[in-house]
Formats: structure tokens, C-alpha cells, sequence
């Protein structure tokens, strides 16, 4: 018999009951942002360029670029146009790059967690050590803003087995993990329930960039297409469109200059969409009947 993760059901998208986002629109546009830091000398970073022997100064250099330059210049383009975004911090950031989590609460976005460092998988670690992770990401990130995060995205997007169910134990409403769907959906967990708020990897500018080499104009292409059909198929039912960016990666200048071109799109159709932030959309699926959102009627 095929194994079965039986976090959710098998439920078609065309099977399933309509619904309209807050401001009676079918498409939520979202902006995630995956704001990370790393230790000097001990690798576990993605290698933008070819791997060196520790201290791998060149790859540190360039993720730390992304904190100290390219964080900023897509922040400029979000307040540009007027986008709300949702930021997945590693909770590291408030001791080191302070300037940054002062920069979010000035602009109003939503803070999240994305665990302690991308310098470790916690798919790793055995579930006590797991539990501690978890727990130290998001006391540091409510000791600082005076609020838990709703939501939490794991470094590398790697889950163990129970990571969902000591999430949900956690307190946490929602995650980013799994790609599954064009909708958020409810995943089951040992103590109740989780949302699923999807995270698409074909536009994922990770590995749509770097791993498969493409360049930034016909990038900005693709994410134009991917909106305007998801737009078109939204009209017959709720759906999601996600941005997601690595500041040390998508904030680079020639990178910007073809991101505005899919920013200046999307504007065009801002009376089709809801400009939403992650926490946003969990609470409003929260809020929606049992039986319509997968998951929901259990």
C-alpha cells in the first residue's frame, strides 16, 4: 500500500466550494521575503558561487550582501508601489542586523518565523531538539516584538516527520512548507489542525535563478505569465499567487530592474487582486465555514 504522509485529503481543486477574499476579489498576491543570516567559516549557505574550503569568504560575503544591501533596495521596491510583504526572519537577525527588523516594523509588514539560522535543518534533529529550536525562534522573535508569530517557514523548508504537529503545539496558525496546492489548505496534526499557505517553487526565485541558471528578464517574463493565467482561473475560483525573494539574491540592481517590471503589472490589476500579507490570509480561511477549505470538515 503507497505510504501516506495523512496530513491532508486528496480533494481536487475542481471539486471543491467557491469563496471570495475580503475585498470580494478571487486572487490574494502575496510577498514573502526569506531574510536569513549564517555563521562566518562553517558553510550550510546555498553556494552562489563555487564552493571554497572554510572560511568560504566569497559565499558569506555574498549572502551577507543580502542583509546589509539587498534587503533594503526590495524593500524601496515594495514601498514603490505600495505592497505589503511578509517577512520570514531567522531569529538570529534581531541580535545581528537590528536595522533590518527596524526597518520592517517602520514599514507595517508582517514578521514570521523561519527558525533560528539557515546554518542548520532541523529535519535533522531528533523532535526534543526540534521542540527546542522552534521554542527559541519564537521567544526571541515575541521577547523583541511583543507579539508570537502566526506563522513559520523552516530553514531550507525542511520538516521532519512531526514538524506540523509541534508547530501547532507551538501556537503557530499557519506554515509555508508544503507546495501541494494553488489554495491554502488545513493540514491535521496530533493535537488539531495547521493551515497550509502554499509556497510554489516554480517561481521561487532560489531556484528558478540560481538553480536552473535563468536569467532575470526572462524570470520577470515567467511571473508575469504565471499572474496573468492565475488571474484568468481565478475567476471561476479562489486562488493564491506568491512572490518570494532572497534579499541576497533578487536584490541585486540588474534583478530589481526586471522585478519592477512585474511590479508595475500587478498595480494594473490591483482592483482584481487582494495585496495580502501571509498572517492575512490564514485568518481570513480561519474565518470560512467548515467543508470549504480542504481539510476544514474533518
Amino acid at each position: 500500500m503507497l505510504k501516506s504522509h495523512n496530513r491532508y485529503p486528496y480533494v481536487p481543486i475542481t471539486d471543491r466550494r467557491a469563496y471570495e477574499w475580503p475585498n470580494r476579489t478571487r486572487l490574494a498576491v502575496f510577498v514573502v521575503v526569506n531574510v536569513e543570516v549564517f555563521p562566518f567559516g562553517e558553510g550550510m549557505g546555498i553556494p552562489i558561487a563555487p564552493a571554497q574550503a572554510e572560511p568560504d569568504v566569497v559565499n558569506f560575503s555574498y549572502r551577507d550582501w543580502g542583509n546589509r544591501v539587498g534587503f533594503f533596495r526590495l524593500l524601496e521596491l515594495f514601498e514603490e508601489f505600495g505592497f505589503p510583504a511578509s517577512m520570514f526572519l531567522n531569529s538570529e537577525l534581531f541580535e545581528h542586523c537590528p536595522q533590518i527588523i527596524s526597518a520592517i516594523r517602520q514599514r507595517g509588514d508582517e514578521i514570521a518565523a523561519h527558525g533560528r539560522t539557515n546554518a542548520e535543518r532541523q529535519a535533522s534533529f531528533a523532535e526534543q531538539e526540534e521542540r527546542k529550536a522552534i521554542l527559541e525562534a519564537t521567544q526571541t522573535i515575541q521577547r523583541h516584538t511583543g507579539a508570537a508569530p502566526a506563522g513559520w517557514m523552516s530553514p531550507w523548508v525542511a520538516e521532519s516527520h512531526v514538524t506540523p504537529d509541534l508547530l501547532q503545539e507551538a501556537g503557530y496558525r499557519y506554515l509555508m512548507e508544503w507546495s501541494a496546492d494553488d489554495q491554502p489548505i488545513w493540514l491535521k496534526t496530533r493535537s488539531g489542525r495547521i493551515l497550509s499557505i502554499p509556497y510554489p517553487r516554480p517561481t521561487n526565485d532560489l531556484p528558478m535563478m540560481h538553480a536552473y541558471h535563468m536569467n532575470p528578464e526572462l524570470y520577470a517574463n515567467i511571473l508575469i505569465d504565471q499572474f496573468d493565467e492565475t488571474l484568468h482561473q481565478s475567476q471561476k475560483m479562489p486562488l493564491s499567487f506568491c512572490l518570494s525573494f532572497h534579499p541576497y539574491l533578487s536584490g541585486h540592481a540588474f534583478r530589481i530592474r526586471q522585478l519592477r517590471r512585474v511590479f508595475q503589472h500587478i498595480q494594473k490589476h490591483a482592483d482584481r487582486v487582494w495585496l495580502a500579507r501571509t498572517g492575512e490570509i490564514a485568518e481570513h480561511v480561519a474565518g470560512l465555514p467548515a467543508g470549504v477549505v480542504p481539510g476544514s470538515g474533518d
